[in-house]
């Protein structure tokens, strides 16, 4: 602090000299009463100069010192620093800047806080049946049979899929993400999802039905990552289920392209939570996931350049809708 006012006394001195150097060489090259009024004026205007100097010199640099401190505890992790917005419209739009920087760090380190979380979570589920199951196998508990080897192999492609999410986001989040169009029989494609996912549905009381239009041609897109969206949306609504329902898959040609409907008779969503659920990492009160499936299936579709929207109603039900665009193959 006395550094700082030392400096600036200094500053404010070196002002004076140079304006008292200009003054007098304006007066030298005056007479009279002319020059006599300009020698006793000369200090006056000379402080009032300085003073407006010393004013913008203070203002400006406040607001920086504050923001040098907000940036310095930003940098060792505190991100909730912010600067209130002062000085003149250029430097508010500045601090302005800074603080949404440090709101968007602070939401994400939120977000990252939650997915280690829901991850640590997500995978010790799967990982205790599995261990209890072989452990029940070694000691002679469990049967090796079809069975309790189906629990496993069902539990291992939980913690599967769930890798394969996050690779997925990865690739997402560092714009890597190649798609592989082929022609793809798109019918063929929601019978395989559907089919896969029967049992699981049998087991929890869901019937499971599709209903395909029979004039859709083969189309232009991504078999591998359509698969992805397709089971992401079942996945979903089976946890809607948790005691029975019934899902339904429907499919339509749609301007060239396609619409393939994803249907439950679970849950529902809140109206309030239907809005942010397409959000990375967002959970509805009753959701088991990741917070990751919705917002990964979204940006699949986009990358074909399709939509994908939600309709749901508390008590009655959800449907996920998934347009495709592009013409049929030849």
């Amino acid at each position: 602090m006395l550094l700082r006012g030392l400096i600036f006394f200094m500053f404010f001195i070196a002002v004076m000299v140079g304006m008292v150097v200009l003054v007098v060489g304006v007066v030298s090259d005056m007479g009279g009463f002319s020059g006599f009024l300009a020698i006793v004026a000369s200090p006056f205007l000379l402080i009032l100069v300085a003073a407006l100097i010393g004013r913008s010199f203070i203002r400006t640099w406040r607001p920086v010192r504050r923001l040098i401190a907000a940036a310095g505890a930003l940098a060792d992790g505190d991100y909730s620093a912010r600067v209130e917005p002062s000085g003149s419209g250029s430097m508010r739009a500045a601090l302005a800047s800074f603080n949404d920087m440090a709101r968007r760090l602070e939401t994400a380190d939120e977000q990252r806080r939650r997915l280690l979380g829901d991850l640590g979570h997500e995978l010790r589920t799967p990982l205790t049946v599995v261990r209890g199951e072989i452990e029940a196998m070694l000691d002679g508990v469990h049967e090796i049979d079809a069975d309790h080897l189906n629990l496993l192999m069902n539990e291992v492609l939980v913690m599967e899929r769930l890798l394969e999410d996050l690779r997925t986001l990865s690739l997402i989040d560092a714009g890597r993400l190649d798609l592989h169009p082929e022609p793809t029989d798109l019918v063929a494609l929601v019978d395989d999802v559907a089919d896969g996912y029967r049992r699981r549905a049998g087991e929890q009381g869901v019937t499971i039905t599709v209903d395909s239009a029979s004039d859709l041609d083969e189309l232009i897109l991504d078999p591998v990552r359509i698969r992805e969206v397709l089971t992401n949306l079942a996945v979903n609504a089976l946890r809607a289920m948790p005691d029975g329902g019934r899902l339904h898959f429907q499919l339509r040609p749609a301007g060239g392209g396609a619409v393939v409907e994803v249907t439950d008779s679970g849950t529902g969503i809140d109206p309030s939570e239907l809005e942010p659920v397409f959000d990375r990492f967002h959970k509805g009160s009753n959701s088991r996931g990741s917070g990751l499936g919705l917002s990964i299936s979204r940006d699949l579709v986009q990358a074909h350049g399709g939509a994908i929207t939600l309709e749901s109603q508390p008590g009655v039900g959800t449907t996920a809708r998934v347009v495709l665009p592009g013409a049929p193959s030849a």
